[in-house]
C-alpha cells in the first residue's frame, strides 16, 4: 500500500505539470531523484541530488571528464605559477548569464570572494587556499594562494566553480530563483514535488542540448521510483538498488548504467583516539588489524549483499581514478590470519566490538564480516547505531572498530588526506605515520599527476602493512533509463550531464 500511494503521489506531480500548460510538442526529460535537493544555491546546498539540477544549471568554470580528467569548461585554459601559488584562468568569451549579464573576470572573483566569505558557504573550506582574487583583465583572473594546493582545480569542476549572476545574486533570494549561465535556466519549485528547468536560448554551445524543459521530481522510494519509470512516467532515475539490477535489466523498454564509483565503504580501526587510548591488541599491533583484513572475503561480500554489482577494494582510489594503485584485491585467507595473531601473540577468538550505522545494508555487511571474522578467530559484537550518533562516536574515538563510507571526490588528495594524515580532520582512528605524512603533504603541494602519483602508490603500499583502515567496496550509484532515452553517459562522479542526450518518442 506504501508502494502504491506513493506511485500516485509521483504521478500527481506530472499531471500538474500539465495542467500548467506545457505543450504537447515540447521536449521534455522527466527526472527520478532518489531526494529532494536542498537549496539552490552553489554556494550553501549540501545534497547530493542538487548537484544534478546544478550540473544543468550553472556552468563551472572547469569540468571533469569520463577518465576523471579536468576539461575546459567557463575557463578554457589555466596554467600554474612555479611555485604552485598562483592559478591563472582564461576565460570563455561570449557567455552571457539567464538575466543577459556578461560573464567575465569580474563575476569569477564575485563567485570566489562570495563562497569565501557568505555565512553558511559549505564551499569555504573546499578553497580555503586562495588568498585573494586578481582580475587582470576582463577575460583573465588570477586566483593568489596561501599555500600550495593541487585539488583547488579539482574543487572548481563542482559547485565551489559555478558561477552565479552577481548583479541576481547580490539582490538575495539565489536558493529560491538561482541565475546561472547554464544550458537551462530556472523556471519554477515545488517543495518535495519538482524543479522544473527550461532551455536558455542564449547559451553559448547550444546543439548538444535537445529538451525544452528538465524536470526533477524527488522520488524518495527506490522501488517507487523504479515503478515510476516502469510505468512511462519517468524518463530516467538515480540510484538503483542493488536487489533491482535483475529488474531493469530484464526489461527490454529499460538500459542499465553503472558508473565506476568513487566513493568507498571501509572498516576502520581506532589506534589512538579517546581520552582513554586503546589498549586493544587491534591498536597496538598492526599484524592483527592484518589479521583482521585477512579474514574478510571481499568477492563474497559483494556477491552476498550487492548481487555482484559493486566493486571490492583494498584502497581510497577507485580504478577510475589515475592514482588506482594496481594491487590485486586479496583473496580471503583464514589461516594467515590466524598466523598473524599467534605471532601477535593472541589467543583467539579475540573479542571486538564493531559500531555500525543502523541501516538495513550496513547491517547486512556487517553481519557477513563478523559471520567470517568468526573462523578467522576474532568474535565481533555489532552496535548499530544511527547516522548521526556513529559520526559523534568516530570523532570522539568511542569505537574500536567502525563501519565507515565516503562518498569520493575526483581528486585523490579528497580521498585519503583527511583520513590518514596524523593531523587530518577525518582520522578518527588516530592514524600517524611520520614518513605518510611527508608523502601526503608532497602529493597535495606538486601538481605533476606523475610525481603525484608516485607518492600517492607510496602510501597506498605502506597502508597494507599499518593497516589502519580496511577498504572494502566501491559503491556505484546505478542509473535505469527509459530505452527511449539515448546519448546517457555515466561519469565516475554520479552526476547526470544532459549534452547529447536524447528521448524518442
Amino acid at each position: 500500500m506504501k508502494i502504491c500511494a506513493r506511485f500516485f503521489l509521483g504521478l500527481s506531480g506530472l499531471i500538474l505539470l500539465g495542467a500548467s500548460g506545457i505543450a504537447q510538442a515540447e521536449t521534455m526529460l522527466r527526472v527520478g531523484l532518489s531526494s529532494d535537493p536542498d537549496q539552490l544555491d552553489p554556494a550553501t546546498s549540501r545534497s547530493y541530488t542538487g548537484r544534478f539540477v546544478f550540473n544543468a544549471l550553472c556552468d563551472r568554470l572547469v569540468d571533469i571528464d569520463a577518465h576523471l580528467d579536468i576539461v575546459p569548461g567557463l575557463a578554457t585554459q589555466w596554467s600554474w605559477s612555479a611555485d604552485n601559488k598562483a592559478l591563472t584562468l582564461r576565460l570563455r568569451q561570449g557567455v552571457v548569464f539567464h538575466d543577459g549579464e556578461k560573464f567575465d573576470a569580474a563575476a569569477v572573483k564575485y563567485n570566489i570572494e562570495r563562497d569565501l566569505t557568505l555565512p553558511g558557504s559549505t564551499r569555504k573550506s573546499e578553497i580555503s587556499s586562495v588568498s585573494s582574487v586578481e582580475v587582470v583583465d576582463p577575460y583573465t583572473v588570477v586566483l593568489h594562494l596561501k599555500n600550495p594546493d593541487a585539488a583547488l582545480l579539482s574543487q572548481l569542476t563542482d559547485r565551489a566553480g559555478a558561477m552565479l549572476a552577481p548583479g541576481a545574486t547580490a539582490k538575495g533570494n539565489v536558493a529560491a530563483h538561482p541565475v546561472c549561465s547554464g544550458p537551462y535556466q530556472f523556471d519554477s519549485r515545488v517543495q518535495q514535488d519538482r524543479i522544473v528547468l527550461t532551455k536558455f536560448n542564449q547559451y553559448w554551445n547550444p546543439k548538444p542540448y535537445h529538451f525544452d524543459r528538465v524536470v526533477f521530481l524527488p522520488v524518495p522510494d527506490a522501488s517507487v521510483r523504479l515503478a515510476n519509470l516502469r510505468a512511462g512516467d519517468l524518463d530516467l532515475i538515480d540510484w538503483v538498488s542493488a536487489s533491482d539490477v535483475g529488474t531493469v535489466t530484464s526489461d527490454s523498454h529499460l538500459t542499465l548504467a553503472k558508473p565506476t564509483p568513487l566513493g568507498y565503504m571501509s572498516v576502520v580501526f581506532n589506534i589512538g583516539n579517546g581520552q582513554n587510548k586503546p589498549t586493544s591488541p587491534l591498536a597496538a599491533d598492526a599484524r592483527v588489524r592484518q589479521a583482521f583484513s585477512w579474514g574478510i572475503d571481499r568477492q563474497a561480500l559483494n556477491q552476498v549483499v550487492f548481487a555482484g554489482q559493486y566493486t571490492p577494494a583494498n584502497q581510497p582510489f577507485t580504478d577510475a581514478s589515475p592514482y588506482h594503485v594496481p594491487l590485486p584485491i586479496p583473496s580471503r585467507d583464514v589461516a594467515k590470519a590466524k598466523a598473524l595473531l599467534a605471532s601477535a601473540g593472541v589467543t583467539s577468538p579475540l573479542h571486538v566490538t564493531m559500531v555500525v550505522p543502523n541501516e538495513p545494508v550496513a547491517q547486512q555487511v556487517a553481519q557477513v564480516i563478523q559471520s567470517m571474522e568468526a573462523e578467522a578467530g576474532f568474535d565481533v559484537s555489532l552496535q548499530m547505531t544511527e547516522h548521526a550518533t556513529l559520526l559523534s562516536r568516530l570523532s570522539s574515538g568511542d569505537f574500536q572498530l567502525a563501519l565507515s563510507s565516503w562518498s569520493g571526490r575526483p581528486d585523490p588528495d579528497g580521498d585519503i588526506y583527511s583520513f590518514i594524515s596524523s593531523h587530518g580532520a577525518l582520522n578518527d582512528g588516530r592514524y600517524s605515520n611520520e614518513q605518510v605524512d611527508k608523502w601526503l603533504l608532497a602529493a597535495r603541494q606538486i601538481n605533476n599527476q606523475d610525481q603525484r602519483k608516485a607518492l600517492y602508490t607510496n602510501v597506498v603500499r605502506q597502508l597494507q602493512i599499518d593497516m589502519p583502515v580496511a577498504y572494502l567496496y566501491f559503491e556505484p550509484r546505478i542509473f535505469a533509463i527509459s530505452a527511449k532515452v539515448k546519448g546517457f553517459v555515466p561519469y565516475p562522479d554520479a552526476l547526470l550531464r544532459l549534452a547529447d542526450v536524447t528521448l524518442s518518442q
